[in-house]
């Protein structure tokens, strides 16, 4: 079975702030990258991070769902592995469970386990952005 990250995270924010949060190009880049992101289905666009030596800081994606505000997915290409991101949000009595799925690893690599690592790193930084909306 090939990998997957699997998270569930719970925000104290209402659905309409994760959507937000997870769509605007703005706020994206507060808590992953700077891109050029647009909600929808079929834009080709890139988060862009400083580049290091082992990582051109580019990562090429294309918007594959947009189901406001409870679903959302792009792929994710990145030094030469091609994976995709998929974000599921359920609002419950005022706050949101955010369930992500990141797949199409190959195997448990450096990219699988930068993506784990990374993810949780980034929904920690979700959550202070969502505290400043």
């Amino acid at each position: 079975m090939k990998p997957e990250v699997k998270l569930d995270f719970q925000f104290d924010s209402p659905i309409e702030k994760v959507w937000l949060a997870l769509t605007d190009s703005n706020m994206l880049a507060k808590w992953v990258m700077d891109n050029d992101f647009m909600p929808v289905v079929g834009h080709h666009f890139q988060f862009r991070a400083k580049p290091s030596k082992v990582w051109d800081g580019i990562v090429d994606s294309e918007v594959l769902v947009v189901e406001e505000p409870h679903r959302l997915s792009y792929t994710w290409v990145t030094a030469g592995v091609s994976t995709v991101v998929t974000w599921t949000l359920h609002s419950s009595n005022g706050a949101t469970r955010l369930h992500l799925e990141h797949t199409g690893f190959e195997s448990e690599s450096l990219s699988y386990n930068g993506a784990r690592l990374g993810w949780v790193k980034m929904a920690d930084q979700l959550e202070v952005v969502l505290a400043e909306l």
